[in-house]
C-alpha cells in the first residue's frame, strides 16, 4: 500500500501541509508507505488542451504529454493505492497550482464516450483536505460545498472512492500584529489554532487510516 500526499499550499508548515502530513501519518500507522509532494516546489503548468491524451493510437493516449516537474508525480500517483490532495481555499476555490494539478491529473483519463468513462487502470481512494479562513456557516452560504462535491464527483468517476475533510475558520498567520488584517479577531484565531487544529489533525490522521484500508472511503 502506497499513499501519495499532495500539498497545494505555498506554505510547507502551516494548516494545509500539517493536515496532509497527518493524513500520511495515519496511513503509515496502517503499514502504508507514503510520499509527500509540494506543488509550489515544482515547475509545471495546467492542461494546455493539446489533446495528445485523446489521439487514437497516439503515444500519449490516456497520459499527459507534457514533460515537466509534474510528470513523474503523476506517474507515482498512477502506481499508488491512495491519494491525499490538500489545498487552502483562496477566493472560493483551490490554489492555482492545485487547479492546474487537478487538470493534469484527471483530464487524460477522461473518455468522451457515452456515458463518460475512465482510462485509469485501477481504483484508488482519494481524500480531499481543504483549509479556509471562513467559518463553516459562511462556507455554506458562499456555495463552497458544491465546489467540493464537484471535485469529489470527478474523482469518483475517474479514479475511485473519495471523501472530503474541511478545516474552517483557520488561523492565517502566526502574528496578526505584523499584518493588516482588521477583519478578524487575532485572539479568536489563536484560540482556534491551539484548540481546534489538534482536533483537525486527529481527523486527518483518521482519514489517512481509512485511505490505507482501516475503513472504506465513501464511494
Amino acid at each position: 500500500m502506497n499513499v501519495i500526499g499532495i500539498n497545494g499550499s505555498p506554505r510547507k508548515k502551516w494548516n494545509t501541509a500539517t493536515l496532509v502530513a497527518k493524513a500520511l501519518e495515519g496511513a503509515a500507522a496502517q503499514g502504508a508507505t507514503t510520499e509527500q509532494f509540494h506543488l509550489y516546489d515544482l515547475d509545471f503548468k495546467g492542461c494546455t488542451s493539446c489533446f495528445a491524451c485523446k489521439i487514437r493510437g497516439g503515444e500519449s493516449y490516456g497520459k499527459c504529454a507534457l514533460n515537466d516537474d509534474l510528470a513523474p508525480v503523476l506517474e507515482r500517483i498512477a502506481a499508488a493505492d491512495a491519494l491525499v490532495i490538500g489545498s487552502p481555499i483562496y477566493f472560493g476555490a483551490v490554489t492555482g497550482e492545485t487547479r492546474s494539478f487537478l487538470e493534469r491529473l484527471l483530464f487524460p483519463y477522461l473518455t468522451y464516450t457515452v456515458p463518460y468513462g475512465t482510462l485509469f487502470p485501477k481504483k484508488i481512494k482519494t481524500g480531499f483536505i481543504y483549509t479556509m479562513n471562513v467559518t463553516e456557516e459562511l462556507s455554506k452560504e458562499s456555495g463552497y460545498e458544491q465546489f467540493f462535491k464537484t471535485n469529489e464527483r470527478y474523482v469518483q468517476l475517474l479514479l475511485g472512492a473519495a471523501e472530503t475533510l474541511c478545516a474552517y475558520d483557520t488561523c492565517q498567520v502566526d502574528d496578526y500584529s505584523k499584518v493588516v488584517i482588521e477583519s478578524f479577531d487575532p485572539l479568536h484565531k489563536a484560540k482556534r489554532r491551539s484548540e481546534v487544529l489538534p482536533l483537525e489533525c486527529q481527523r486527518a490522521f483518521e482519514l489517512g487510516q481509512r485511505l490505507a484500508g482501516a475503513e472504506s472511503v465513501a464511494a
